[in-house]
């Protein structure tokens, strides 16, 4: 049986920012640390995990090696084009999973809803973003594409968008200068005007809006469909610096109650298998946070699959976990001393701090799966006293001058899109609700939508969940004119107010 304890992290969305034990956890005897600077040139050459692909070429940055397509294309900045065919038969297999991007294309790809757009994109370049930036291209958009995340990209997938035709900038395992420099290519503004930003996490708006503000006088609309990127758009309109239209799909509630949910919970318990073969059982798990995201990550508890519920309110959560759902609802420093697994997942930063991770066991586990790296504090575990030690793929022992490990995940990126895969299915929901928003805000009469921050209207939210219900041979009972009139709706829809979660 898994004891688990859930560490309620209450944060507000003002707060985010733009003993020890002696026995060593192996038995190999240790001559001597290597320095910050070797371990991290070291950890940049290792190859990738399983869901990677050519990672044996790592050596030569990919900005030192121009390459071009079959049809002589060259803007593009990715690992390996050769790798094309393997990724194109990775996204035909994805688009037998995400039905809903398919019949969008089939229902619209004639009428052209975006033709005239040139989108800009920063998401997690996967399988399933491709189908996203393919169907986007069907429905007459321009893209051009780069990488929220420098561990999670498909380098095969990477090649074959990048063959296709899309203007493709990112590589798995990239470093912090080459990722802003992906960005910076991707933005094009010295040969392209982007007029509509897809983004997750808001760091390509907030590169345009650093470097070429100018560009937000073609800017129609913005689609954001992270927690943190949202957030920052809040804070951009509260501030007055909000210079375009954007849209928050990620509290859209087809996100909300199944992306979040199911995504977690079937990819935690894979990324942690994959890294460290842990055995559950008999594990104590620290999951810090309070919302979807953090309930799917507590099925580590029940692998059978029962559902655990919570909802983002504190005070309902403070009642329902250990009432309702059997779990100890307690601070992160009560329980640091004892605790084998650390997840975090709040959306904030800094939530375990130097304090907490000096206090952890030897052979602890420290993951994320909340908001990009800054969930777990790295920068004070890049110092002199601690040795890092990469002993595979994603995988880090930061080790104390005592000879305790702790052991870190993809350095502190999402572990289920750095060292797991993700159904496609379940992010089906997410890339459909992107490619209505970007339609909605470049159709949208002049005026309709102002410099603010708004919400995916809800019709197109119970859209979204309609087309997917054929996947699983669901069937809806329709509302009878009678019904409907009781009800104060319409028959065919929306069916929720505007404010429901």
């Amino acid at each position: 049986m898994i004891m688990f304890i859930l560490c309620i992290c209450v944060f507000t969305p003002q707060q985010i920012q733009f003993g020890d034990q002696k026995q060593e956890f192996n038995k190999h005897p240790r001559t001597g640390h290597p320095s910050l600077s070797q371990s991290f040139s070291q950890s940049s050459t290792d190859s990738c995990s399983s869901v990677c692909d050519d990672s044996s070429e790592v050596e030569v940055s990919p900005r030192d090696t121009p390459q071009r397509t079959s049809k002589g294309l060259s803007d593009f900045c990715i690992r390996n084009i050769k790798h094309a065919d393997y990724g194109r038969r990775e996204i035909e297999m994805a688009e037998q999973e995400m039905p809903a991007l398919m019949v969008l294309r089939e229902k619209a790809g004639r009428e052209k809803p975006l033709a005239g757009a040139k989108v800009v994109g920063c998401t997690h370049i996967t399988a399933w973003t491709a189908v996203l930036i393919e169907t986007l291209s069907k429905l007459g958009a321009k893209c051009r594409w780069t990488a929220c995340n420098m561990f999670s990209t498909q380098n095969n997938v990477a090649a074959a968008l990048a063959e296709g035709g899309i203007a493709v900038f990112a590589w798995r395992r990239q470093s912090e200068d080459e990722f802003w420099w992906c960005i910076d290519r991707c933005v094009g503004a010295e040969t392209w005007q982007p007029n509509m930003i897809l983004d997750d996490g808001g760091r390509l708006t907030h590169w345009i809006s650093k470097k070429y503000p100018s560009l937000f006088e073609n800017i129609r609309g913005i689609v954001e469909e992270s927690v943190t990127g949202v957030h920052r758009l809040y804070q951009l309109s509260k501030a007055g610096r909000l210079y375009a239209p954007a849209m928050n799909v990620n509290d859209s509630v087809t996100k909300q109650k199944f992306d979040d949910l199911y995504c977690s919970k079937e990819s935690i318990v894979d990324g942690l298998k994959r890294t460290t073969d842990v055995l559950f059982g008999g594990k104590q798990v620290v999951v810090c946070g309070y919302g979807e995201v953090s309930a799917g990550c507590c099925c580590i508890r029940n692998r059978s699959g029962s559902d655990i519920h919570k909802d983002f309110n504190p005070i309902v959560l403070s009642l329902t976990a250990p009432s309702m759902d059997g779990f100890r609802v307690m601070t992160l420093g009560e329980v640091v001393r004892q605790v084998d697994i650390v997840i975090t997942c709040t959306g904030n930063k800094n939530v375990v701090r130097r304090e907490h991770l000096d206090r952890l066991k030897n052979g602890c586990i420290v993951c994320n799966m909340g908001h990009s790296n800054m969930e777990i504090d790295l920068v004070s575990l890049r110092t002199a006293e601690l040795t890092w030690k990469r002993v595979r793929p994603q995988v880090d022992h930061v080790i104390w001058p005592n000879g305790k490990r702790l052991i870190l995940l993809a350095e502190g990126h999402l572990l289920n899109l750095s060292c797991s895969t993700v159904p496609s299915l379940v992010l089906s929901i997410t890339a459909t609700t992107q490619a209505l928003a970007l339609i909605e805000l470049y159709n949208a009469p002049e005026g309709r939508y102002k410099q603010d921050v708004y919400l995916l209207p809800k019709n197109m939210d119970e859209f979204v969940a309609g087309l997917h219900l054929l996947m699983f041979d669901a069937h809806l009972t329709e509302l009878t004119d009678d019904q409907a009139k009781y009800l104060g709706i319409s028959k065919h829809g929306p069916f929720k107010p505007h404010y429901y979660r």
